[in-house]
């Protein structure tokens, strides 16, 4: 089989990766891109060398195989919907569905065609993370008793154009950072079975300190500092910290995994690179090492990539629906579990995601 054709659905800024990165992959080539600014859409286009369209022409074009859907997170799901009524494979950018009830939608509809469905984010594939993965295949930290993940900011009112999502329902610190953090600690961890949480607004409202809308007033409607508690399936407890509130500044490490040997310095999840840091059992220094597999420097679309990869040859994708949904409902969760005052009770699962082959 040739290379999975692809359509970008949604051409605001983060598509500019995904076309940069589109011509590194043997496995897929980008072919069109669509948005509901048709004019838009062509520009892009014209700047990536591929034809631009209307959403409803690239849908139904046959000569694409699949949708990367990168439109704001409201719209993930219909899209993904109509990619999957198209008879297309779809990898959507995180998360999956703003809703549990509409990432179940899409799962289902998948699974009843036939299709694929795999999501952000995929940086959990690139040379950092999975170095961290291998290593603790590997035994270096022995059994995994544990982990931490902390993501503490201010908030995005002082840098961001346009920050008042980030406040409204769907945004807040745990849904648009949780992923990054979650999805990594399940690639190294495994399925999460049990969470809970507290979760609260610290500031009913929120100054725009940024251009060009400095000085507008943001009420903030999702909580802005999460923490969560998380059982895996394994055994191992995890904590995560998300936060918008904090406003003197943070030294805290991105996320850490202990085990029954040592401990693992994991890197920015946002990130695809390192370092990495290992602390053996009985020692007080701390060792950088080496990463052991490529794509450490911006590889976003990898997850696409490694999907395409499956398509061709019917092996199971890593950045897959199943782990972009079991994060999905570990957010909503933790929520849950504070607005209830209870431990909630995951109901999905998810594979760990297999390693890279090394080399």
């Amino acid at each position: 089989m040739g290379k999975i054709r692809v359509g970008i659905i949604g051409t605001g800024n983060i598509s500019g990766i995904y076309f940069q990165n589109g011509k590194r992959f043997d496995s897929m080539e980008i072919v069109a891109c669509a948005d509901l600014d048709v004019e838009r859409a062509k520009a892009k286009a014209a700047e990536n060398g591929v034809r631009g369209c209307s959403v409803q022409e690239l849908l139904e074009a046959p000569d694409i195989d699949m949708v990367i859907n990168l439109t704001i997170p409201q719209a993930h799901a219909s899209v993904c919907i109509q990619a999957l009524e198209a008879g297309k494979h779809v990898y959507v950018e995180k998360p999956l569905a703003v809703t549990r009830e509409e990432g179940k939608k899409v799962l289902e509809l998948a699974r009843s065609k036939g299709l694929l469905v795999g999501g952000a984010p995929d940086t959990f594939l690139g040379g950092g993370i999975q170095t961290c993965i291998k290593l603790i295949e590997d035994g270096w930290i022995g059994t995994p008793i544990g982990a931490t993940a902390f993501m503490m900011s201010g908030g995005h009112e002082s840098w961001h154009p346009a920050p008042e999502f980030y406040y409204q329902a769907g945004g807040g610190p745990m849904f648009d950072m949780g992923p990054y953090y979650l999805t990594a600690m399940v690639a190294m961890l495994g399925p999460i079975s049990r969470v809970t949480g507290s979760a609260r607004i610290s500031f009913p409202e929120r100054k725009i300190t940024s251009q060009p809308k400095y000085g507008q007033i943001i009420p903030v409607e999702v909580p802005t500092h999460v923490a969560g508690v998380l059982d895996f399936a394994s055994g191992a407890i995890g904590t995560i910290l998300t936060s918008f509130d904090v406003k003197g500044g943070s030294q805290l490490p991105r996320i850490e995994v202990y085990g029954s040997a040592g401990t693992l310095q994991v890197p920015d999840p946002n990130t695809f690179g390192g370092p990495v840091l290992y602390q053996r059992a009985g020692t007080r220094e701390w060792s950088e090492l080496p990463l052991l597999y490529g794509n450490s420097d911006n590889a976003r679309g990898i997850g696409a990539a490694d999907m395409a990869e499956a398509i061709r040859t019917g092996r199971p994708h890593r950045a897959s629906g199943q782990l972009t949904y079991h994060v999905l409902e570990a957010m909503h969760g933790i929520h849950d579990a504070s607005e209830q005052g209870v431990h909630y009770r995951m109901k999905s699962e998810c594979e760990r995601p297999a390693v890279l082959p090394l080399g």
